[in-house]
């Protein structure tokens, strides 16, 4: 059960870091501005949008 805990932990971790990477580079790419606040919207743990 504790392994459990742990991985579970480790997941949500990365999950967090991973919505970081994709919101910076969603909002530097040229997408847009519809499709931007679509996607990251879409992203779990995302912050809000900045525009």
């Amino acid at each position: 059960m504790i392994l459990v805990a742990i991985i579970a932990e480790a997941m949500q971790e990365y999950t967090a870091v991973l919505t970081r990477v994709l919101e910076h580079m969603v909002t530097v790419a040229p997408f847009p501005r519809r499709v931007r606040f679509l996607i990251l919207h879409s992203l779990p743990f995302a912050s809000h949008p900045h525009f």
